[in-house]
């Protein structure tokens, strides 16, 4: 997945999150069902490798991140959007509310790293990504 060269296909990035598959696709159908923005995989570069990012007028809405057995998804929350979420926090795990709590309030707002590993974890994206943008689709 950090070979730039090798553009991988859906088949290698699910082999490659392993047994999180199932949470890696529950991400992507949630995010495919409820936004109109459009995946598209890029290069991040060697630290990174390969990500797949939702993006729809120059707006990124989320970047997942796929690694051996496991996955992290990126979330950046703007400033108004960091002020809903301490509204809704008891919505979201401990990890990811640690994980919120913690973040630095950048310029651009705070970039939140989660590593998915359960199901509660991909509650709480559905939570945060909500607070970002309202649904678009209708499920």
């Amino acid at each position: 997945m950090i070979d730039g060269n090798i553009k991988p296909t859906e088949d290698d990035i699910t082999k490659t999150v392993g047994e999180k598959s199932s949470l890696w696709l529950e991400i992507r159908k949630y995010v495919e069902e409820n936004y109109d923005f459009t995946p598209e995989l890029i290069y991040y570069g060697q630290k990174y490798g390969w990500t797949l990012r939702y993006r729809k007028s120059g707006k990124t809405l989320c970047s997942l991140f796929p690694e051996k057995d496991a996955f992290t998804i990126l979330v950046v929350l703007g400033k108004k959007e960091v002020e809903k979420t301490f509204s809704i926090i008891d919505r979201l795990n401990p990890e990811a509310r640690t994980l919120f709590e913690n973040a630095e309030q950048k310029r651009d707002g705070r970039w939140l790293w989660i590593r998915v590993l359960i199901n509660d974890d991909v509650e709480s994206i559905k939570v945060l990504l909500n607070v970002k943008r309202k649904r678009t689709k209708l499920s």
